[in-house]
């Protein structure tokens, strides 16, 4: 039977990470770009480890919302990816990954890509376990944990209206 006791609440802060990737040959296409799926494998790496470490618990992935590629990014261009958790339900927690592409010969950055993921938290059994509640201490993690929960309305609504098209089926 899962747990039903939450941990203590923790900062946003013990949730962020920086993963930084420098774009090698293997990791691109005909066009000297990445491949979208290795940012994708980058994304849930660096929101696995977020999630991780806000709940101190194993973690699987659960979605991601929808994914927009900003600007290309090039082989030996470096590849920042910063991701934190922005909301918690019960079991569940989404992280917020903004990856950002930076140009080694000038140091420029510019936003590529920025991904929501859902992970959930799971017992020592692989059961799902209340996760920590989240502590807001800015104005920033305030907005992001509202942001947050219209977007998690918004996936649990379109999971219900698939639901019904296909008759109550999974």
């Amino acid at each position: 039977m899962p747990s039903t006791d939450r941990p203590a609440p923790r900062p946003v802060s013990v949730s962020c990470v920086e993963m930084t990737q420098l774009v090698l040959p293997p990791d691109t296409n005909q066009h000297g770009s990445i491949f979208g799926g290795r940012v994708l494998q980058w994304i849930d790496i660096a929101g696995a480890i977020a999630a991780q470490r806000h709940s101190r618990r194993k973690v699987v992935t659960a979605s991601m919302d929808e994914m927009h590629f900003l600007v290309p990014i090039k082989l030996a261009e470096v590849v920042i990816l910063r991701a934190c958790v922005n909301f918690v339900s019960r079991t569940s927690m989404e992280v917020g990954v903004r990856v950002e592409r930076e140009v080694p010969s000038t140091g420029e950055r510019f936003h590529a890509a920025t991904a929501y993921l859902t992970f959930v938290c799971l017992d020592d059994d692989g059961k799902p376990t209340p996760a920590p509640l989240l502590e807001l201490q800015t104005d920033l993690e305030r907005r992001r944990f509202r942001e947050a929960e219209m977007r998690r309305a918004t996936r649990l609504a379109h999971r219900d209206a698939l639901k019904a098209l296909r008759g109550g089926e999974g």
